[in-house]
């Protein structure tokens, strides 16, 4: 906790700023605090003992409590996309201009050390009006701001987008700017809004200002998926690769979605294997074969549940929620099948070669896959 009385701030104007003052008023729990230094050059802060940090522009890490600290800048237009952008931090920079490059109102406010609100943007008014704006005409200068702008609504779901922003972010599409939206910064706040309070707002926000299909080409969105999202967010508390999957499960090209966004390699395989065993559950294992047992370790076997227990069990209890029929039986059969000591069954058949003893090891799975039936 940085003290007013920090012999390191002495003479600084500094604020805090961003998401720890929208948090605050909000009477949340606050994350990591941002800070902006008003009036002060990169020397004079090395000279206090702070750490430079910032490679696009100057920040430093407080040597105690190691929180950042930016000088206030302004920034330009210079390219298209996320990274075209030039920024000056001169000492002669205001925090009223620092604050008008930032995305929405709510985050465009700042506290000094002894709890003073700055607000020049209306930021507090529009909290109180649950109320979603930009600030300025610079909102369309960046795409990755329509993202967030999508992921916010996601986690502040009393909140309305203010129509206003919603006409900005559908001209930031028309003009073509999303389309140089950089992948990895996608992934960053889709997977964030994956995890939020109610997902299926920030997929609905984006489908508004017609940035979905550009962003995620291919990707099959509607009211009932975004049902299926909020009611697994908030019934099973999964996690990102669980929720991945199931957003994912009723688009056909989930390879090349997942390579689009820089998707995880853990939550594309999430998404491949999770329809495979959707469809397997979806009916009774003697409809796909006879015999029931090998049905159920053929899925085993194609899921890798023998080598990774825990995923698959993931899957089986999404696929048992989204069902809404329990689904302990497969759960028992792997659990069975993963039980076999393949090492004592090899040992007396070392001679035989290693596609008897694959045999072998099998047939031990199956019966005891066997057993969990009867």
């Amino acid at each position: 906790m940085i003290r007013i009385d920090d012999p390191l701030l002495a003479g600084l104007d500094v604020y805090i700023v961003g998401g720890a003052v929208r948090d605050g008023l909000l009477g949340l729990v606050c994350g990591d605090r941002d800070w902006v230094v008003v009036g002060a050059g990169p020397d004079q802060m090395q000279d206090r003992g702070f750490l430079p940090v910032g490679a696009d522009f100057p920040v430093f890490l407080h040597p105690v409590t190691k929180e950042e600290f930016a000088l206030a800048r302004t920034e330009r237009k210079s390219g298209r996309g996320y990274k075209g952008f030039t920024f000056y931090t001169g000492c002669e920079v205001t925090l009223e201009q620092d604050l008008a490059r930032r995305d929405l109102t709510i985050n465009a406010m700042a506290q000094r050390p002894d709890g003073e609100i700055v607000d020049p943007y209306g930021g507090q008014q529009d909290l109180e009006r649950r109320v979603l704006r930009h600030v300025g005409p610079a909102f369309e200068e960046d795409p990755v701001r329509i993202l967030r702008l999508a992921r916010f609504a996601a986690r502040f779901t009393e909140f309305d987008v203010a129509e206003t922003t919603l006409a900005l972010c559908r001209k930031m599409v028309a003009n073509g700017e999303v389309d140089h939206l950089v992948p990895e910064r996608m992934w960053q706040e889709i997977s964030r809004g994956l995890r939020s309070e109610k997902p299926s707002r920030m997929f609905q926000v984006l489908q508004d200002c017609d940035a979905l299909g550009v962003i995620m080409p291919g990707f099959v969105f509607d009211e009932a998926l975004g049902h299926q999202l909020d009611h697994a967010r908030r019934e099973l508390d999964p996690p990102l690769q669980t929720m991945y999957a199931l957003a994912m499960y009723r688009t056909e090209d989930r390879k090349s979605l997942a390579t689009g966004l820089r998707a995880t390699s853990e939550c594309a395989q999430w998404a491949e294997l999770f329809p495979v065993i959707l469809q397997a559950l979806s009916r009774p294992p003697e409809q796909v074969s006879p015999d029931t047992a090998q049905a159920m370790l053929s899925l085993i076997e194609k899921a890798d549940g023998l080598r990774r227990p825990e995923r698959m069990e993931a899957l089986l209890t999404l696929t048992a929620w989204l069902l809404g029929h329990d689904q302990i039986g497969w759960v028992n059969a792997l659990r069975a099948a993963r039980s076999v000591d393949a090492g004592a069954i090899a040992r007396p058949l070392a001679s035989a070669g290693a596609q008897a003893i694959s045999s072998a090891v099998r047939q031990a799975r199956l019966e005891a896959v066997r057993q969990t039936q009867s």
